[in-house]
């Protein structure tokens, strides 16, 4: 007989805040598409809903991706590092876009020369998206 297993949010090393950052990247390509927050209730909601479910801190409140792009993003997998302070999903992201700029991932732009270069395009314009 086993014992019963402990809440998997325990083994996870929160934040002074309470939250751990969250890595999505897709599930086949494994291009990072971006990175967030969450918090405990955030964390159990994507694993019991399989849809990726942030903490906004900005907003101070839960936040459904897609919920107003409808961009959601289908969990695949949650993985948690060695050190037990981040965690990774791995997403199908529906509609093709994790940005809200409108592009594939957040990480777009690449340090050439000392320089920010943008090297993603926009795929849809943002006014198109969030109207």
């Amino acid at each position: 007989m086993t014992d019963v297993a402990e809440d998997f949010r325990d083994m996870i090393r929160w934040t002074a805040d309470g939250l751990v950052p969250a890595i999505a990247q897709d599930h086949k390509t494994g291009r990072i598409l971006m990175m967030a927050w969450m918090n405990p209730e955030s964390l159990q909601l994507t694993a019991e809903e399989g849809i990726a479910v942030y903490w906004s801190r900005s907003r101070g409140k839960l936040w459904r991706k897609g919920e107003s792009s409808g961009h959601t993003q289908i969990v695949h997998e949650v993985r948690l590092d060695c050190d037990e302070d981040v965690i990774v999903l791995m997403v199908e992201q529906k509609g093709g876009m994790a940005c809200h700029t409108g592009r594939e991932s957040c990480f777009y732009r690449v340090l050439k020369d000392g320089q920010w270069q943008t090297v993603d395009p926009v795929l849809k314009d943002p006014k198109d998206i969030y109207s």
